[in-house]
């Protein structure tokens, strides 16, 4: 089996060469695993940083967008580039812990499943340190109910449809027409391969998101916004 993971990233060069080495170092039995590292249009040190990294795979492609065209489309090109049989999204925040990857793909290499989720929200609201300011309690409601929206109108059950943590077969998506720029990817391709019969997997996963001042990209409000639209939008559309 052979896993393409890819790795969109914009302005992240705190953790840039963090992820990277993380994603280099996770072993993956009877995987072959091949890495696309995408920068959208970075304007800080993040190019920089990814082309003097040493990178340690063999199977490790880089690709440079001109301009920033946002995370959705930086993900559709690492999808074009990719030969894997499955696809896994990294985030490039060192938020996601590349060690997990091995749990999430035991239900694909024990065949009992074709899509996996990593899922943060299999779980009541942790007051003592994620939910601990209203921002990240608002952004846990607000993925709550992001997800269960998606559970209703869809008809399968899924606690946390906006994780990064995705995997998914390449032939699932080659033929689909994925519309999105930005964060809204997230709720697309869930509706998208849900539609298309797919089953969704989710196995728990812990993380360590950061704060804004840390340079958190995602809004609750407004891409949440974005995301309700467009679990209504593919709902009745293609």
């Amino acid at each position: 089996m052979k896993l393409s993971i890819i790795i969109p990233a914009y302005n992240e060069e705190k953790t840039i060469e963090k992820t990277i080495e993380r994603v280099s170092n996770v072993f993956l039995q009877h995987v072959i695993k091949e890495i696309i590292i995408v920068d959208d249009g970075s304007t800080d040190k993040t190019t920089l940083k990814i082309k003097n990294y040493n990178l340690k795979e063999k199977n490790t492609k880089v690709i440079f967008h001109r301009k920033n065209a946002g995370k959705g489309n930086a993900i559709k090109t690492g999808i074009r580039y990719a030969t894997g049989e499955y696809i896994l999204i990294q985030d490039a925040d060192a938020e996601y812990n590349p060690q997990d990857i091995v749990r999430l793909l035991q239900p694909i290499q024990n065949n009992t499943a074709q899509v996996v989720y990593g899922s943060r929200l299999k779980r009541l609201p942790n007051f003592n340190n994620e939910e601990k300011t209203i921002h990240f309690f608002v952004h846990y409601l607000g993925n709550k109910l992001l997800s269960l929206l998606t559970s209703i109108l869809y008809g399968a059950w899924i606690t946390d449809m906006e994780t990064g943590y995705k995997i998914f077969p390449k032939k699932a998506v080659v033929a689909m027409q994925l519309h999105s720029r930005g964060f809204e990817f997230e709720p697309e391709i869930t509706a998208k391969l849900l539609k298309a019969g797919y089953k969704i997997n989710e196995i728990p996963i812990t993380t360590s998101p950061r704060g804004y001042k840390e340079g958190k990209k995602l809004h609750t409000i407004h891409d949440g916004s974005i995301a309700l639209w467009t679990i209504l939008k593919y709902r009745f559309s293609d």
